[in-house]
């Protein structure tokens, strides 16, 4: 098979081309090559008959200055150009020429045949055999046995190959589609939370800074002042999930290992969300007491306790004031178990899949920010080769979730 390399303004992959092409040859005896629109055959000639294999093995047929060659790069030439099927005859041997496009654009062209239209002759084999170096007896001995090919065969197969590669290009046209779609997205993302994040931190900074300078500032005016920190801080939580978003769409979200206790990390992520689950007057519960002192990770403590502090803070926001919320710990063959456990407003049994989605919101009660949290909570446990799950009974019935994490060899 002769491959050349792509220039880089091709929009196709030939390698794409050679298994199809292949399986076709074989199925209908015929011989096939792929051409580019400079003429220059990348894939090719496939060959499907003991004739076909005479003439690629023994002959000059095919060569790069070949009779045969020269035939099917003008005959590719002329279907370019009139974007439509082309075909011509060499010696009694039918061959056919089919565009290929790509969103409207002709960006190759396959070329079959090599199959007599009629029964061959010894005085026929002999003409051909000298214009292309072969014995003309091997080339009768070979011709007589193989059966010519209809003109409406020959229609059928010009067909089934039409259908094979109009299937293969919009397939293609939907990959690309996609692939531009998630790449956009994801430059949107990245973009988008970085030229957020600049002013925010200015406007938390100024807030900060008249808090702290101007004195005898009024009573109304410092309310306004603390209200505006904490939406800045909520608006800078959402881009740090767009950004974390972006990392992982991408590839990019990473973890630094180091020894970590699981006590220290479980209490820091508590103390985050405490404020929020008294003013619900809402129980947290810890099993065992010591929150995990006595075992060790090889984690990114700040990451885990990003994970666990989210899933808390969901805990306490779908949780009714006055419930409870239990995180349980449990050890289990080089694992540990942390199962985060709320009497709150549960989750629907069709929603279930879809909790780890991106830009998933509940759809009852406190639905706000971008749905992001959970999505890279799982991805951050992921990255420690764990797992985070979730389950619940149904509509008001709490939720559960559970990660898994392997600890430290001791």
């Amino acid at each position: 098979m002769i491959k050349a390399e792509l220039p880089d303004t091709t929009p196709v992959d030939w390698d794409d081309w050679c298994t199809p092409l292949r399986q076709f040859t074989e199925a209908t005896g015929l011989v096939t090559s792929a051409y580019d629109t400079a003429g220059v055959r990348r894939i090719g000639p496939l060959v499907g008959s003991r004739l076909a294999k005479l003439l690629a093995e023994r002959s000059r047929l095919w060569a790069e200055d070949g009779p045969g060659t020269a035939l099917e790069r003008g005959l590719a030439q002329t279907a370019c150009a009139q974007r439509s099927p082309a075909s011509a005859q060499f010696e009694g041997f039918r061959l056919c020429a089919q565009p290929l496009l790509l969103r409207g654009e002709v960006y190759g062209v396959l070329v079959f045949g090599w199959r007599f239209a009629d029964f061959s002759s010894p005085l026929a084999c002999e003409r051909i055999a000298k214009q292309i170096g072969v014995a003309g007896h091997l080339l009768w001995n070979e011709a007589r046995l193989d059966a010519p090919v209809s003109e409406q065969r020959m229609g059928t197969y010009a067909a089934l190959l039409g259908t094979l590669s109009s299937t293969l290009d919009r397939q293609r046209e939907t990959i690309d589609d996609l692939t531009r779609v998630n790449r956009t997205r994801e430059l949107f993302l990245a973009t988008v939370s970085h030229e957020m994040r600049t002013p925010l931190s200015a406007l938390s900074m100024r807030i900060e800074l008249m808090l702290r300078t101007i004195p005898d500032l009024p009573q109304q005016a410092v309310s306004g002042l603390e209200a505006m920190r904490v939406h800045v801080r909520q608006e800078a939580g959402m881009v740090d999930d767009l950004i974390d978003a972006a990392r992982t769409l991408t590839g990019q979200m990473s973890i630094t290992r180091t020894p970590a206790v699981l006590g220290q990390i479980l209490r820091d992520a508590i103390s985050t969300v405490e404020t929020h689950a008294h003013a619900k007057r809402i129980r947290m519960q810890v099993t065992p007491s010591d929150y995990g002192d006595h075992i060790r990770l090889e984690a990114d403590g700040r990451r885990l306790q990003q994970v666990i502090w989210n899933l808390l803070f969901n805990a306490v926001k779908f949780t009714p004031p006055e419930g409870l919320i239990r995180i349980e710990l449990r050890r289990l063959d080089g694992m540990v178990e942390i199962d985060i456990i709320d009497s709150g407003q549960g989750i629907e049994a069709d929603d279930l899949p879809h909790v780890f989605g991106a830009f998933r919101l509940q759809q009852h009660d406190n639905a706000t920010g971008l749905g992001l949290g959970l999505y890279i909570a799982r991805r951050i446990v992921e990255l420690h080769a764990g797992t985070l799950s979730v389950s619940s009974a149904g509509r008001g019935k709490g939720a559960t979730f559970a990660i898994r994490l392997p600890v430290a060899s001791t």
